[in-house]
């Protein structure tokens, strides 16, 4: 496909060496693109949500994407290496079969972190039409706005990845400029020297601090599941280290939205702190925006909305028709799941009110992704970057055997690393009003499961894979880095097809 206006036909399977003329920038693009939006803004509010001052919430952003960025980054690598997602990539190290993990993990993330950016995004812009034209902030309004950012979304997703691309350019250098200009709006009255409610040596200060950071963390986790989508068009022979470091860059780049986030929290703290209260950031940084920033914060919610919910819907849409390959074509698994999608959004806003809930909900499946990234990275490790692309799709094509046939599809190895991982990480989940693991209170009220489950993973999948070798044919000629093997007697079968 060579250009924007024509519908993606490709799926999962591997994405030939011909149509692949993508680049390292243009996955910083996407990436970038998805996350330079309202939704990070608010994620970056938390740390005055939480009472922290200024400079400690700097820390604490920085702290999060830092960290972030650096388990990111690997998993950029597996498209290029593969041609494809990175859930079927990872049937590389929990089985043909067991890669339905990967499509299950993105499912969720999809639909949560789509849900919030089209939610913030929806109200933000009916908030600056009503203080900008004198729009009326009702259900209908807002079903309206959130109706338009969901189809508008879908149509670019079911066009596919080129059309999506050209969005994002667009987005990265039209929201990145839009919030720059914010620092002339708020410039004034902003105090670096904001103190906050909990400070250094008060109790609850790390229990607020870790979880400003976590909350930051999940943002570049949460690319996790989708950076194959995109990486699957870059050619294969491009160099690692240009791939990581595109991806590196584009976490850097969020820091533009955080920060906004942060310092015009300040603001709304000190002046209206009312919406604090209310954890209504977006109503509060209206309320404090001068008039003349009414329009482009309306022009950030139509743009930022789009490349955020695009970036998670095209992926999932792109990984359930892998699933369910003689049932769905990319574009109709992309509008069966869009429109599950956006019949949530309205359920989740105008009957449960589930926004607050939504935002827990990212961070349980955070919790439950961030193991799974692990297992993937240091499988990448141990096996030098060398896959078998071709036994990949088994799964896709409705076949059985090859090398990554292992258990009947499944390689408990990966598994048996992944399940309790996520499993524990869960229990010491601490969201204070939100939701408190059964552990979650062992820490003096601090949140360490990420930290748990992100360690626990390591630990369990290198002894896993050593206690019990993986055949030597998964290894290719170079053979594993750091762990042990079997035999090469005991290679997989060939691929052959189902009877």
């Amino acid at each position: 496909m060579s250009h924007s206006s024509g519908i993606e036909t490709n799926g999962v399977e591997q994405i030939p060496d011909n149509q692949r003329d993508a680049s390292p920038l243009d996955l910083f693009r996407l990436i970038f693109g998805g996350a330079n939006t309202f939704a990070t803004a608010v994620l970056g509010s938390f740390p005055v949500l939480f009472g922290l001052s200024f400079q400690a919430g700097v820390w604490a952003i920085l702290l999060g994407v830092g960290v972030g960025a650096l388990i990111l980054s690997p998993m950029g690598l597996f498209g290029a290496l593969n041609g494809t997602n990175n859930a079927v990539s990872s049937g590389a190290h929990f089985g043909v079969h067991g890669r339905i993990v990967g499509s299950f993990l993105s499912l969720l993330t999809a639909v949560a972190f789509f849900s919030l950016s089209v939610w913030s995004s929806g109200d933000a812009l009916v908030g600056g039409a009503k203080r900008l034209a004198g729009l009326p902030e009702t259900d209908l309004t807002l079903g309206l706005a959130y109706g338009l950012f969901a189809v508008l979304v879908l149509i670019v997703c079911i066009h596919g990845f080129r059309f999506m691309l050209w969005v994002n350019k667009i987005a990265v250098w039209a929201s990145s400029l839009l919030f720059l200009l914010g620092i002339f709006a708020f410039a004034g009255p902003f105090d670096a020297g904001f103190a906050g409610s909990v400070n250094l040596g008060q109790p609850g200060f790390w229990a607020a601090f870790i979880g400003s950071a976590l909350l930051a963390m999940s943002n570049p986790v949460s690319f996790g599941a989708f950076l194959g989508d995109w990486s699957r068009y870059i050619p294969r022979e491009t160099p690692k280290a240009r791939i990581m470091l595109a991806v590196i860059a584009s976490q850097i780049g969020t820091l533009i939205p955080f920060f906004f986030g942060l310092c015009t929290a300040t603001l709304v703290a000190s002046q209206a702190p009312q919406y604090i209260e209310a954890n209504n950031y977006v109503g509060g940084l209206l309320a404090v925006a001068p008039t003349w920033f009414f329009l482009p914060v309306c022009l950030i919610a139509v743009i930022g909305g789009m490349s955020t919910g695009t970036t998670a819907l095209y992926g999932t849409g792109l990984d359930m028709s892998s699933v369910f390959p003689r049932l769905l074509s990319r574009a109709g698994a992309t509008l069966l799941i869009g429109v599950a999608a956006i019949a949530f959004i309205f359920i989740g806003r105008f009957t449960f009110n589930l926004v607050q809930s939504v935002s827990t909900f990212a961070v349980l499946i955070i919790t439950c992704t961030s193991p799974w990234m692990v297992i993937m990275i240091l499988g990448l490790i141990t096996r030098r970057g060398f896959y078998h692309a071709d036994d990949l799709q088994v799964f896709t094509r409705g076949e059985r055997g090859g090398h990554y046939w292992f258990h009947h599809g499944w390689n408990w190895r990966g598994m048996g690393a992944w399940v309790p991982s996520a499993i524990i990480g869960l229990c010491f989940v601490n969201l204070p009003g939100q939701f408190v693991g059964s552990l979650g209170e062992l820490a003096g009220g601090i949140d360490v499961s990420l930290p748990i489950t992100l360690g626990l993973a390591t630990v369990l999948y290198l002894a896993l894979i050593n206690i019990f070798p993986e055949p030597a044919a998964v290894y290719g000629p170079k053979g594993p880095r750091w762990v042990f093997r079997k035999p090469a007697a005991d290679a997989p079968l060939t691929t052959a097809e189902t009877a």
